[in-house]
């Protein structure tokens, strides 16, 4: 797994959403539950909200790639209804950096 992608779910359990800053780039895309949320203010904006929402951690658990992306599964345990779940995060990435973010 890319270090990008590591560091992405470590920031689960680090510093908060500071830790996503590095990661990805300025113009980076993040689709999640049905919305998109464009740019790294916006993207810390979506992390904050989910945290102070669910109060989940993520614990990838097996990835790939295909078609030039990465693809990771991941339990997610929080406070909602059906935790935990298993999703499927996919990343695109510009090098090392994160340019879009699929979860579903």
């Amino acid at each position: 797994m890319p270090e990008s992608i590591e560091a992405y779910f470590a920031a689960d359990h680090a510093q908060g959403p500071n830790a996503l800053l590095p990661l990805f780039t300025p113009h980076a895309v993040v689709s999640d539950e049905h919305m998109r949320h464009d740019g790294i203010a916006a993207i810390t904006a979506w992390w904050t909200a989910a945290k102070e929402k669910y109060r989940h951690s993520t614990e990838p658990l097996e990835g790939s790639q295909t078609d030039g992306a990465h693809i990771v599964r991941a339990k997610v345990t929080g406070q909602f209804p059906g935790s935990p779940i298993v999703l499927t995060y996919r990343f695109r990435l510009d090098g090392e950096k994160i340019t879009a973010l699929e979860i579903g």
